[in-house]
């Protein structure tokens, strides 16, 4: 049996890679993992959306959206990746500076499990001694949570005692960590290592001379988080150096987990190890009036449907027979990664509960040209009164070269042609009815596969635009909304 290492990055866009931004990121180490070691699946969408629903679909092979949320991963079902390869006769360890993991239970069946404390207002060491300093004006940032009257970002610069130098940020902190294990542990397969960097989730907070290569005439405040609303809450300047930073902190990833992929080539492990390197989601830059990846804004009124810059992901896969250097146009979802790592890993694993997903191996090594037809992308949401609560995080369908929003931003269906248009940002709905009529009888007949239940398949029954009710869904924090 082979090793499994899968890498996992948060809010890292899939056009960060091959300069397709708006902004290029420089990232040569991923890059040139694509470009020469691994193969690259062009048509990679999220299941569920945020960070924990999409993390839980990867770690039991389940879509979660159409039944719950945000929650701890035992609530979720039976299915957990580290006790199923711990049960094939894997070693398995967690290392993470995602806040969240330990906090919803990923933790409980590894082996071995580590965390870094700190990342975004994560309150491991308070400093009271030191006042919270204003970084960004609220005005200019995510309204919640807030801590001593300050918002997100203040509270994380705090926690994290204003750092300045590259070595003190999380990726290399986290990269270290599994550097060190690697060298520990390589000796010792099969071992099933996961390792979580949050980064670059917001807060953006690189040293601020990485930014300033991104934008180096700004003279105004530097913009770390972004508002989770309007991008007209930021002039032009202010939108350039809030990318800026994104950018400077995906750089900041992209070179740690490049330490990551050069210490498995220094070991030696690529024969007998799988690796998967992948993201939870993107974020909104500016693209369709938005920086964030949801509105908890209280001045916007939008439905805030997962867009391609949010739902598009990169999945790069390497080692054993993967062919280097490839391409696939094939369309995949995280529901898939457990069957596809335990097939080319030679894994005997067995899930309590069936999966959702199915293994992709087979067009990674040639043997099939063609995974799923269709995808689904969506929150979970819960209604109080039988319609689409207010603002929330809408479903999107993508079939073909189509993307269907069942509910766009102000409530009427979308559709978007993404062959021509990447980043879903001109409606082409007008004279389409037969491709939206097919396209939301597979998202209605999708829901009924997963098994959805009633009150909220009654909500899409309904048919396109169904309203502004009140409810909730899926997001980091519990009260955002």
């Amino acid at each position: 049996m082979k090793n499994v290492i899968l890498l996992i990055t948060d809010t890292y866009r899939y056009d960060n890679l091959k300069k397709r931004a708006v902004m290029p990121v420089r990232a040569p180490h991923l890059d040139r993992f694509a470009e020469e070691r691994a193969t690259s699946i062009e048509n990679c969408f999220i299941n569920s959306f945020p960070t924990i629903p999409h993390r839980t679909d990867v770690a039991t092979g389940t879509a979660g959206w159409p039944h719950y949320g945000w929650q701890q991963i035992q609530l979720s079902g039976p299915n957990h990746i580290a006790q199923m390869f711990s049960k094939a006769g894997y070693a398995t360890q967690l290392i993470c500076d995602c806040p969240h993991l330990f906090k919803n239970g990923f933790q409980n069946a590894f082996d071995g499990a580590y965390q870094l404390r700190g990342q975004e207002g994560d309150k491991a060491l308070l400093c009271l001694n030191k006042p919270i300093q204003t970084v960004v004006p609220l005005e200019k940032t995510r309204w919640k949570p807030v801590y001593k009257g300050h918002p997100l970002v203040d509270s994380h610069r705090w926690i994290n005692r204003y750092w300045e130098n590259e070595t003190q940020t999380f990726p290399p902190r986290t990269a270290e960590t599994a550097v060190q294990w690697l060298e520990e542990n390589y000796k010792a397969g099969p071992f099933f290592l996961w390792v979580d960097w949050f980064d670059p989730h917001e807060p953006w907070d690189p040293p601020e001379y990485m930014a300033r290569k991104y934008d180096p005439d700004y003279k105004g405040i530097p913009m770390l988080h972004p508002n989770y609303g309007p991008a007209t809450d930021y002039n032009k300047a202010e939108l350039r150096n809030l990318r800026a930073h994104y950018c400077a902190e995906a750089e900041l990833v992209d070179r740690w987990v490049g330490r990551v992929l050069g210490k498995i080539d220094d070991l030696g492990l690529w024969d007998d190890s799988i690796v998967m390197v992948t993201t939870d989601h993107g974020m909104s830059l500016g693209e369709h009036n938005r920086t964030g990846k949801s509105n908890i804004h209280p001045k916007d009124s939008r439905f805030w449907p997962v867009y391609p810059e949010i739902s598009h992901v990169i999945l790069l896969m390497a080692g054993g027979g993967i062919p280097k250097g490839k391409s696939l146009d094939i369309m995949v979802q995280p529901v898939d990664f457990i069957p596809t790592l335990a097939e080319l890993a030679g894994a005997p694993v067995e899930p309590p509960k069936k999966f959702d997903g199915k293994s992709f191996a087979g067009c990674l090594v040639g043997r099939k040209k063609k995974h799923r037809d269709y995808m689904t992308c969506g929150s979970h949401i819960k209604p109080a009164d039988g319609v689409v609560p207010a603002k929330c995080v809408t479903p999107v369908v993508y079939a073909d070269k189509w993307c269907y929003a069942p509910v766009g931003a102000k409530g009427a269906p979308e559709l978007y042609n993404i062959q021509k248009d990447p980043l879903g940002e001109t409606n082409v709905i007008d004279g389409h009815t037969s491709v939206v009529k097919g396209l939301h009888d597979l998202f209605l007949a999708d829901m009924a596969k997963h098994k959805a239940p009633e009150d909220i398949m009654a909500i899409w029954r309904r048919g396109p635009g169904a309203g502004k009710g009140k409810g909730s869904w899926a997001v980091d924090y519990p009260g955002s909304h």
